[in-house]
């Protein structure tokens, strides 16, 4: 994120052919949409996480926020986008715990009528092990299923709350790869920390897969990492 768009693309396009964009900042979409079309890339897009809330119970900021997610699922298609990762929304406040879940169940339903709108599939990414966030384990699913829409399965998230064997016999539509030791979601090389990307690769099947990791330096070693697993 601290490159220009044009220049992260530019660098990572030597890499690999898939790159997943995060719609916040400097390489937000709603003003650097066209920098896309200069490259020979597939792309997945990371809806914003910096505003809106899914699971606000204040109903005028929840609908606001599935209106982001449309605008954002507009810009996936015109780019050819394969997955729209969405977050699941937080609640700050125990007291409101009750209707911020409520106002998240609701808006799955919402986004899974909107994502018959695109071509670009909607998947909802587990969260960690920080008090205020939401599916940190799989109970989830289920709903997200019955609507319509994927699974995004970030292992190092999955990893600080011993949940990534559940979320695994879940068949994830698409993967967050990334390592921690097990307390802090540090984002860092795959394989310098404690997830099991061994117990991982078998079960990835057909989904797609990004490297999620803080620095740049740190994708050709996971990269490397993971090829000598058989990935």
């Amino acid at each position: 994120m601290d490159l220009p768009l044009e220049s992260a693309l530019d660098t990572l396009e030597s890499l690999t052919n898939l790159v997943e964009i995060q719609c916040d900042a400097h390489h937000s979409l709603f003003r650097h949409a066209s920098v896309l079309e200069r490259f020979d890339l597939r792309y997945t897009i990371h809806a914003p996480t910096s505003d809106g809330n899914i699971a606000e119970p204040f109903e005028p900021i929840r609908r606001a926020s599935i209106e982001v997610i449309r605008d954002t699922a507009v810009i996936a298609d015109q780019a050819g986008a394969e997955k729209l990762v969405i977050h699941p929304g937080f609640c700050l406040d125990p007291a409101d715990r009750e209707a911020s879940f409520s106002a998240l169940q609701t808006s799955i339903r919402d986004l899974g009528i909107l994502q018959e709108m695109f071509s670009v599939r909607f998947v909802m990414e587990n969260l960690g092990s920080m008090d205020c966030c939401f599916f940190q384990s799989p109970e989830l699913v289920r709903e997200l299923r019955a609507a319509g829409l994927g699974l995004t399965l970030d292992v190092g998230h999955a990893n600080l709350t011993g949940t990534l064997d559940a979320f695994l016999k879940e068949k994830p539509d698409h993967f967050h790869l990334h390592d921690n030791k097990g307390v802090f979601d540090e984002h860092a090389a795959c394989g310098t920390g404690t997830v099991d990307f061994a117990k991982i690769l078998p079960e990835i099947g057909d989904a797609t897969l990004i490297l999620e990791v803080l620095r740049l330096e740190d994708v050709k070693p996971s990269m490397d990492y993971l090829a000598s697993l058989g990935c």
